[in-house]
């Protein structure tokens, strides 16, 4: 027997006859541990395996058989059509297989090369393989899992139509997005017999796609969760630009090479979706001459015409899928988000009724007692008709507190802005809150930063005021030892507010010792109609509305405000920007002796 060693077409020549038809002994010579010849129906013509007498095989009586009714594939299937491409071809091919023997499993590494007859076509071929004791379970099965993709061959016209109806027919039959994505890729995955196959998210605001469902085989490294710069990834760009399929192949790695195929899923010429499919050829073994027949450099998968036309018409549909999940979820979304808000407004004017009815009841309480004579003296009538008073004052300020957020939903609150003494601001503060903190026996501390001059920013004076009597008038409600600071800082940072340049910003800071609030509940403490907690409301009392209105307020003056709690009974902070009006003359502070 003579081989050629032709690199571009290698194959047996006629002159393996010579062995005998009753030498398989013979085939031993080659220095594999497993031999055989089979014609194109898997006929065994010859055979001779090491360790046939360990596992009872023998081996005189395999010859004549086929494959399925002894030693061979465990899914002869794939097996076959991968010898009738050889015996087409006459090109040898290297792949990995399991064979089945009784109850027992056997991966194989196997070099299959043609019979080249003397006349005629090629009717066999010649089998030499290396038993890959040393590898896993798991890659067995993996092993088993490339021969079935590597055989896969190209789908026929009919069964590409009967594939793609049947994949789209289960698709159109769900509008929840990731059963969309995984029946996708499973289905994909499935009939291309690929190694991996992912699907990933697009938006094209974004620089970044998202693994949001994936098939693969046991031994394939997970990517599910992952983001992948499509920047540093050209064929990723490429296939999201063109809409078109993006073939690639990774042989930087001779051991593990990669055939890629990238395609956009599109709805209405746009893309929202990348499907990537990836099939993966392992060598168990350094090239070397010496191996050069059994371990020939693996051949990466060609994407036939059928399969890239059956994923092509899959992505378009696909991406219609998509965009009308996309669109059901978002509505969804809305919905839930209407009911939510028209719940908490319920809510809201059920504690507002309460709060608007308390002050009322007292005010007339009051001033029907005055009316009646129930007075014993004019000090006590002064006092009656001074409860009144404030009762009343109480109640103009919730009804002030609803016009104003509805007027900042329907978009109608108009401020005019203009400069604001920081210094004044904070002195007509502490004569409207120091008698309140003193009451509850608060510290009421006051800090501005050490300035040559008076520290001037852009706002509305009055919504400035109301802004700060909100959150210092929380921070002493819901503190009951210790006390209320407010300070404030200067950023010197150029910013732009309404085509105006201005210097920086100036960050003020309400800190309480109080109740503070725990990290769950933090989230609620900005949405309209929202309470934190309806039980501390009833027991505190307000609308819940000072905080919303704050954050309006600011943000229409340039600002913006953060709320921070380490947890409930630690305290809180409140900061809120507002822009600098002019820089001033910082005074820094000497040490001793300069």
């Amino acid at each position: 027997m003579s081989a050629n060693t032709d690199s571009h077409q290698p194959a047996f020549t006629s002159s393996f006859e010579s062995f005998g038809m009753n030498s398989s002994g013979s085939l031993s010579s080659l220095g594999a541990e497993l031999a055989y010849v089979q014609d194109s129906s898997g006929c065994y013509l010859y055979f001779s395996w090491q360790q046939a007498d360990s596992v009872g095989l023998q081996q005189e009586r395999i010859v004549g058989q086929s494959l399925e009714q002894t030693f061979g594939p465990l899914d002869p299937t794939p097996y076959l059509r991968r010898v009738q491409r050889i015996l087409e071809s006459l090109v040898p091919e290297r792949c990995h297989c399991v064979f089945r023997y009784g109850q027992k499993l056997f991966g194989f590494e196997l070099a299959i090369s043609p019979i080249l007859p003397a006349t005629g076509s090629a009717t066999s071929v010649l089998v030499i393989g290396r038993h890959l004791e040393e590898i896993d379970n798991e890659v067995v099965a993996d092993v088993y899992s490339e021969l079935a993709t590597t055989a896969m061959g190209s789908l026929g016209s009919v069964s590409s139509k009967k594939l793609l109806s049947q994949i789209a027919r289960n698709i159109r039959r769900t509008l929840d997005l990731n059963t969309i994505w995984q029946q996708t890729v499973e289905s994909l995955g499935q009939a291309l017999g690929v190694s991996h196959c992912i699907i990933c998210s697009y938006r094209p605001e974004d620089l970044h796609l998202q693994v949001v469902a994936e098939y693969r085989q046991m031994a394939v490294r997970s990517m599910l969760g992952q983001s992948i710069d499509i920047m540093h990834e050209p064929g990723y760009c490429q296939a999201l630009e063109t809409l078109a399929p993006v073939a690639i192949e990774k042989t930087e790695n001779p051991q593990f090479q990669q055939s890629i195929l990238l395609l956009a899923t599109v709805d209405r010429d746009k893309p929202n979706g990348l499907i990537c499919l990836q099939h993966c050829e392992r060598s168990l073994q350094p090239q070397t001459h010496s191996n050069s027949m059994l371990h020939p450099i693996p051949r990466l998968r060609q994407w036939t015409t059928e399969e890239i036309e059956l994923v092509r018409d899959l992505a378009d549909q696909i991406g219609t899928a998509i965009a009308h999940a996309t669109l059901y979820k978002q509505l969804e979304e809305a919905r839930q988000q209407a009911e939510e808000a028209s719940r908490l407004k319920s809510e809201f004017l059920a504690n507002t009724s309460h709060e608007l009815r308390t002050p009322l009841n007292g005010m007339l309480g009051f001033l029907k007692l005055v009316l009646e004579g129930m007075a014993d003296d004019p000090e006590e009538q002064e006092e009656f008709i001074q409860e009144a008073y404030r009762s009343g004052l109480h109640l103009l300020n919730i009804i002030n507190d609803i016009l104003d957020i509805a007027k900042i939903e329907a978009g109608k609150m108009d401020l005019e802005l203009g400069q604001v003494r920081l210094n004044e601001l904070f002195s007509d503060l502490e004569d409207f809150t120091r008698t309140q903190a003193e009451q509850k026996n608060l510290s009421l501390q006051i800090q501005l930063p050490p300035t040559a001059d008076e520290i001037i920013v852009l706002g509305n004076y009055q919504r400035l005021l109301q802004v700060m009597l909100n959150l210092v008038g929380n921070a002493i409600k819901f503190t009951h030892e210790g006390g209320v600071t407010i300070s404030a800082d200067i950023t010197r940072k150029k910013t732009i507010f309404q085509n105006q340049v201005l210097p920086g910003m100036v960050k003020v800071r309400v800190a309480d010792t109080g109740i503070g609030v725990s990290l769950d509940k933090q989230d609620k403490l900005f949405q309209s109609f929202s309470q934190v907690d309806g039980s501390r409301t009833r027991q505190y009392g307000g609308t819940g509305l000072g905080l919303t209105i704050s954050q309006k307020l600011v943000e229409a003056m340039g600002g913006t405000v953060n709320f921070y709690s380490m947890g409930e009974g630690l305290g809180s902070t409140v900061t809120f920007t507002v822009p600098l009006y002019q820089e001033p003359l910082m005074v820094l502070g000497l040490g001793d002796g300069e």
